[in-house]
């Protein structure tokens, strides 16, 4: 099995680090609670999901092609300059949050396996994150990823095949769409908004030109590349879905949430398949760990790039130092975060930071990928404008609920 899942994985490019970091812990706790709650029923909200991300990930990725520059370099030198100063404090603040929750993550993990404190663990994955990600080239990367994804895969896989409920029920819950009530409509928006990442999507265009895949011959590469990493993303989101409906895991909250699951899956399957899980767990959250180490400074240096005029294409002097010192960033200071129990208004801020920045990204799609005069023929058409309206929509809705639910509210 993990031959065949290797072998699958060979074809995926710069998709396989996307599907990697924007799977992790949110994805692992919204899709367990919708599966505790709803059993297989919402496994088409799942479908929808990543259908929608496939969506905005290959706007972003058109613009490329047919233009030669990333969409961040873009925000900079086409739009306001409000739109800059907009995204730059956004990217400071969810970073900061990212690596404190990505950091927890990992700490939970490694104390399920091997016991001790979950910010000491926290700690040591962040910096191993970071030096790996600091002595790597792409190359070298992409190879450490493709063997954690394996695993991952191959973990949750086992454990769903032996958890699941009945196939009729999956299949249900695939081909017929229902709305359970009450809780339904707050679980399928839970869902698009936590699964399948954020700010990440906007990485795929930097890990395009790691990988050399320029020029417009390269979109229908492309767009195989997307829809292998947004189908691997939905199968996660099903297979955690389907285990959390099989052994009716109840009791818990936030990442603890996967302790659950690997407690509940050892009296279906014994202690060996809760360690299966507990590796899943660990490779999953670890591998999103390095994957959003290795993007996210890539966009603050193509911010201060775009900022100073220099071509997409020209390194500059200053770039390996740029990164450097983001990537410190996002593995330092959010790890004395753990030390202090993840406090309240750390938790609320993540929320809604997280929910702000699809919208915005649907939004100046439906900009950028519209100027004809830059796009030519990778122009979008009426039903991908269709599509991207309908993103900005839903996700308008996502971020309005997650600010009243968060708030008390609603």
């Amino acid at each position: 099995m993990f031959a065949a899942i290797t072998r699958h994985l060979r074809s995926f490019g710069p998709g396989l680090v996307l599907a990697a970091a924007g799977i992790g812990a949110g994805d692992i706790v919204t899709s367990s609670l919708a599966g505790i709650k709803f059993g297989s029923a919402l496994i088409w909200a799942v479908v929808i999901t990543v259908f929608l991300k496939y969506v905005l990930t290959e706007a972003v990725a058109r613009w490329q092609v047919a233009t030669g520059e990333t969409l961040v370099y873009a925000w900079v030198s086409r739009l306001p300059k409000w739109v800059t100063i907009y995204f730059g404090c956004y990217l400071v603040l969810w970073t900061f949050l990212v690596g404190a929750s990505l950091s927890s993550a990992c700490g939970l993990a490694g104390t399920s396996l091997f016991g001790g404190s979950v910010g000491v663990w926290g700690a040591v994955h962040s910096a191993l994150a970071a030096i790996l990600v600091a002595c790597n080239r792409y190359e070298q990367f992409q190879r450490v990823t493709k063997v954690l994804v394996a695993v991952m895969a191959a973990s949750v896989l086992v454990c769903a095949i032996v958890s699941a409920p009945p196939l009729t029920e999956i299949v249900r819950g695939l081909v017929i769409p229902s709305i359970p009530m009450p809780g339904g409509p707050a679980a399928i928006l839970s869902l698009l908004g936590g699964l399948g990442g954020s700010v990440t999507m906007a990485c795929y265009g930097m890990w395009m030109r790691d990988a050399g895949w320029t020029g417009g011959d390269r979109l229908p590469t492309v767009r195989n590349d997307l829809a292998l990493a947004y189908a691997f993303t939905g199968l996660f989101g099903i297979a955690i879905m389907v285990i959390a409906a099989g052994v009716h895991a109840k009791g818990a909250a936030g990442a603890q949430i996967a302790i659950e699951l690997a407690t509940r899956l050892e009296s279906v399957g014994g202690p060996a398949l809760r360690w299966i899980f507990l590796v899943g767990f660990w490779a999953t959250v670890f591998t999103a760990t390095l994957s959003v180490w290795h993007g996210v400074p890539k966009i603050y240096v193509e911010l201060l790039r775009a900022w100073r005029r220099l071509p997409d294409s020209e390194a500059s002097p200053h770039d390996r130092g740029i990164y450097l010192v983001s990537l410190a960033y996002l593995a330092g200071p959010p790890v004395i975060m753990l030390w202090f129990k993840q406090p309240v208004v750390l938790v609320v801020t993540f929320a809604i930071a997280g929910a702000f920045f699809v919208p915005f990204l649907a939004a100046t799609l439906l900009y950028l990928n519209n100027r004809r005069d830059l796009m030519g023929e990778f122009a979008t058409k009426r039903w991908g404008n269709i599509t991207l309206v309908l993103c900005l929509v839903i996700f308008l809705v996502v971020c309005v609920r997650e600010i009243f639910t968060t708030f008390g509210w609603a």
